[in-house]
């Protein structure tokens, strides 16, 4: 690879860990080409971007990036690594899972192994964190949590006044028909 090569790829990775929130460094030195390709393919039909990259040129591009700290990542960066980028913090996790268990083997030899992901600014270090990093919710679902934990109490406000000046007219009425007799 050349030095423009390189540079291009840099900076490519760059542009990408800088705009993507999420990403998932792996290892799929185990699997053969068609089970790579397979992780690929699905990985795209679910808006994921599967890359394979010099551990030495994603530090590069870590390096890079001013505004954000990757140095917790550069421990993992060893051996072949595939860097997955999202905007979904725990898709990747939840792609990997599902492939693990549709591809299901006795000696699991054959099978991507997490390194580490970072999302949000959050790094998960070691394969143990998987099913951790399949729970995570996304930004959009703790937003949306959070409107509905505000939408609750003002829904029993208004529900209580309604049921409330049904109650109290019907109190007014009964005690105006009162009078009359």
């Amino acid at each position: 690879m050349t030095r423009a090569e390189k540079a291009n790829v840099i900076a490519e990775l760059k542009e990408k860990i800088s705009n993507s929130g999420s990403f998932y460094l792996a290892d799929s030195s185990t699997l053969p080409v068609a089970a790579i390709n397979q992780l690929r393919r699905v990985c795209f039909e679910k808006g994921v971007e599967f890359k394979v990259a010099k551990n030495t040129l994603i530090k590069t591009a870590f390096d890079q990036i001013e505004d954000k700290d990757y140095s917790e990542l550069y421990s993992v960066l060893k051996g072949h690594t595939s860097i997955i980028f999202t905007e979904t913090g725990n898709l990747p996790a939840k792609i990997l899972k599902e492939y693990r268990t549709k591809n299901k083997k006795k000696d699991q030899v054959e099978r991507p192994i997490l390194k580490a992901a970072y999302i949000e600014e959050s790094v998960y270090i070691g394969d143990d964190q998987l099913e951790a990093l399949t729970k995570v919710k996304s930004k959009q679902d703790l937003l949306g949590e959070i409107v509905l934990i505000l939408q609750s109490p003002a829904k029993n406000v208004v529900s209580a006044l309604q049921s409330g000046g049904h109650k109290l007219s019907g109190i007014l009425k009964t005690l105006s028909e009162r009078e009359e007799n």
